[in-house]
């Protein structure tokens, strides 16, 4: 990329900082020893969010992958006894997914494993650099341009 095409130097650079980022988190994680992938750990943290346990096509759609991704994702933690298989209280044909203790201290370590990888990622700069990071990193989330005065 050259000085002429600067959209196209931000895109690679916004590119080589996710990879670095997974690769940052993946170490992390793996330090942990906590057997989970990073698909698992994304469906963990969803699962979190929610105020009472959601169906299988809840976190499919949630996570925006096919239902089938889910039912391999959710095979493995449970394996793991990280979730469980509930039925609904309503409708017995419908199946909920849970966290269990292990699920929560799982989560506990993911957390933590995130905080430590961005710590990291993040050393180089200043708390003024960070600040102004956050404020643009939100901007380019909402997608809402910033005005100037």
């Amino acid at each position: 990329m050259t000085t002429s095409d600067p959209d196209g130097l931000l895109a690679e650079q916004l590119l080589r900082l996710t990879r670095r980022v997974h690769r940052i988190q993946k170490r992390h994680l793996e330090h942990r020893d906590l057997g989970i992938t990073p698909a698992q750990s994304r469906l963990l943290r969803t699962l979190a969010h929610w105020g009472s346990p959601p169906r299988m096509a809840d976190l499919a759609e949630r996570l925006e992958v096919v239902p089938r991704a889910v039912t391999t994702l959710v095979d493995g933690l449970e394996a793991s006894g990280k979730v469980r298989r509930v039925p609904d209280p309503a409708n017995r044909r419908v199946i909920r997914i849970e966290l269990t203790d292990d699920g929560r201290g799982a989560l506990r370590e993911l957390r933590a494993a995130r905080r430590s990888a961005a710590e990291e990622i993040l050393a180089p700069l200043t708390a003024d650099q960070r600040e102004a990071l956050g404020g643009l990193l939100d901007t380019l989330i909402d997608g809402t341009p910033v005005r100037s005065c």
